[in-house]
């Protein structure tokens, strides 16, 4: 067995390109969103697109769930795939995906800047963005089957002879355009100093003599950055500490906003000597 990732940010194009990428590199199976596809058939598995929340939404993609992950892991397993292509936000997520369905970590990576046009990146980027639209690499007729509530149209892929006249690219190229269940609903904007006052609390909660002195917030496709500085007593053991803080803050912010914490980074200014210091 192969697997190859396609890799980009959130909304450039990716699952538009799937299958022209996996009929290049002649995949047998995309796994993308959740999903397993084989050709014009849906397999196994999850849409991403129909969950209610975004951070539910990654989960999903992630095969998060033990239920979810252990079918598509049997699937394959059974269909006994030549080659894969795993579509993912970086090189980190294809990699979490391919070991947690038990298959080999890619030993390809391609970047949707490579099979796209910086033109139809930004184009992309756009429909996603205004009309919360996304594509599934399926056709109509199996994604409308099992997920009518979100199905929206088909995209057929037309190209142009020498002649200039217009025929269908095989089927295997048609696509759907879906509006997930969380792009149709207001979305929760939390500001920057929302944000850093849970920061705040959370590290407070975790350890009280942990001192912040400044903390950052930066909002990207994928969810929030955050940037802790912090002060700490001259006896606190750091290597298992922050690593244990930053998943406290982690864990408490999504489950009590449902915003998706990308990675929280933690640079440790000083070392506080004083009598109240932990050991």
């Amino acid at each position: 067995m192969k697997t190859f990732a396609l890799i980009g940010e959130s909304g450039t194009g990716k699952s538009f390109q799937a299958k022209f990428v996996a009929h290049k590199y002649r995949v047998d199976i995309i796994i993308d969103d959740g999903l397993l596809i084989r050709g014009n058939r849906i397999l196994a598995g999850r849409s991403a697109k129909q969950e209610k929340s975004f951070l539910a939404a990654v989960k999903i993609a992630l095969f998060d769930n033990k239920a979810h992950r252990d079918e598509a892991a049997r699937r394959l397993l059974a269909e006994k795939p030549r080659r894969i292509l795993i579509v993912g936000t970086s090189e980190k997520m294809a990699n979490k995906i391919a070991m947690r369905l038990q298959i080999l970590p890619p030993r390809k990576f391609i970047k949707i800047e490579d099979v796209s046009s910086q033109a139809d990146i930004e184009k992309a980027v756009r429909i996603r963005r205004i009309e919360g639209k996304h594509v599934i690499p399926a056709p109509g007729v199996e994604v409308k089957k099992i997920y009518p509530g979100i199905f929206f149209e088909t995209i057929n892929i037309f190209k142009k002879k020498p002649d200039e006249s217009i025929i269908p690219i095989p089927k295997m190229h048609e696509r759907s355009l879906v509006k997930p269940e969380y792009s149709k609903r207001n979305k929760t904007i939390i500001s920057d100093a929302a944000l850093n006052e849970m920061v705040i609390n959370c590290v407070d909660e975790y350890n009280s003599h942990i001192k912040i002195k400044k903390t950052a917030v930066k909002e990207t496709p994928q969810g929030y950055r955050l940037v802790i500085t912090i002060d700490v007593p001259y006896g606190l053991r750091l290597s298992g500490n922050m690593s244990a803080m930053q998943h406290y803050v982690i864990d408490n912010i999504e489950y009590f906003t449902g915003i998706l914490i990308e990675e929280v980074n933690v640079i440790i200014d000083r070392i506080i000597v004083a009598e109240d210091a932990v050991p």
